[in-house]
């Protein structure tokens, strides 16, 4: 996994859809519903990441699907992160 977000508590993630104000990212580690996690973007425009964790599902893989929302975000990091998710 080449990854776009790197957490401050450790573990790193992918983006893989933004919606709005809605993620989904592909993450090494989990994170319950209700938390907050914060994270260092890795890729292009260097910037932080905050995100309020609606679901966290564990994969085959070991990793761990993560949905959630945004939290003060702006305008160009929504669309930088959209551009990861490709």
């Amino acid at each position: 996994m080449s990854a776009h977000i790197r957490w401050i508590k450790g573990g790193e993630a992918r983006v893989t859809r933004v919606e709005g104000d809605a993620i989904m990212l592909r993450s090494s580690i989990p994170s319950p519903p209700g938390s907050r996690i914060d994270g260092d973007i890795l890729v292009g425009e260097a910037g932080k990441v905050r995100v309020k964790i609606h679901g966290s599902k564990r994969q085959e893989d070991g990793s761990f699907v993560l949905e959630g929302r945004l939290i003060d975000a702006t305008r160009e990091t929504r669309e930088h992160l959209k551009s990861l998710a490709g």
